[in-house]
C-alpha cells in the first residue's frame, strides 16, 4: 500500500524528526499507516530500533513489506492506543505520531498522550506532525473543507487547537518545541523531563 500524501511529506517530516531523534535506542510509531514513513525513517537511522503499530491487519501487511530488509525494525504490531494501559513504563526513547489526531476524539486523544507519555524513558521525545487549527480556527479553506468532512463523519473527530495541544503536553511535564511544516501542518516536538516528575 502505498499514500500519495505520504510521499508528499515525507522529506519535510524527515528533515524536522531525523536529528531530533535519540542516537540509540528505540523508537515507537502509533499508526503506521501503510510504513513508508517508518521505513524510509529506519533507512536512514540504522542504529536505532523502530517499532511500528496499526491496529488494522492490512496496514500492518503493507508496513512489513515496506520494511522488508531493514534489520532494525520490528514486525509491526497490533495496537489501539486510544485505551488505556498498553504502555509499558520507560520502554522506549521516542514516539511518533503521524496524521493522526484528527482522527480520534479529545478524550481519545488524552489517552493516547498520557500512555506514549508513560511508555518513554527518561528525557525521551514525542514527535506530533499534521494539520492543526490556530485559536480555534482552519488557516486556509482545505483545511477548512478537510475538518468538516471529518466532522460531518463522526462529531466527536477533527482538527485540534495546536494550543490545546501544547498545553496537554505541558501538563504531562513535556519541554514543547513548534515547527511550522509546508501546506499548513505542524510537527510538534515534546521533550520530556531527564528525571520523571521533575
Amino acid at each position: 500500500m502505498t499514500a500519495p500524501s505520504a510521499d508528499r511529506n515525507l522529506r519535510p517530516i524527515l528533515d524536522a524528526l531525523l536529528p531530533r531523534l535519540p542516537q540509540t535506542g528505540h523508537v515507537l510509531e502509533i499508526a503506521s499507516g501503510t510504513g513508508q514513513h517508518i521505513a524510509a525513517l529506519a533507512a536512514h537511522r540504522p542504529d536505532v530500533i523502530f517499532h511500528p503499530t496499526e491496529p488494522d491487519a492490512t496496514r500492518r501487511a503493507s508496513i512489513d513489506a515496506h520494511c522488508r530488509g531493514l534489520p532494525n525494525v520490528m514486525e509491526a504490531t497490533e495496537l489501539d492506543a486510544c485505551r488505556t494501559g498498553w504502555a509499558t513504563p520507560g520502554s522506549v526513547d521516542a514516539v511518533v505520531i503521524v496524521n493522526l489526531l484528527h482522527l480520534v476524539s479529545d478524550g481519545e486523544m488524552s489517552v493516547l498522550l498520557d500512555e506514549a507519555h508513560r511508555a518513554l524513558s527518561p528525557g525521551g521525545t514525542m514527535a506530533i506532525y499534521g494539520p492543526f487549527l490556530r485559536n480555534g480556527r482552519a488557516i486556509s479553506a482545505a483545511d477548512r473543507a478537510f475538518d468538516a468532512g471529518l466532522r460531518a463523519q463522526d462529531e466527536a473527530v477533527g482538527l485540534k487547537d495546536i494550543a490545546v495541544l501544547e498545553t496537554v503536553l505541558r501538563v504531562l511535564g513535556f519541554d514543547v518545541e513548534v515547527v511550522e511544516m509546508p501546506a499548513g501542518n505542524v510537527m510538534v516536538f515534546g521533550r520530556a523531563a531527564a528525571v520523571p516528575g521533575l
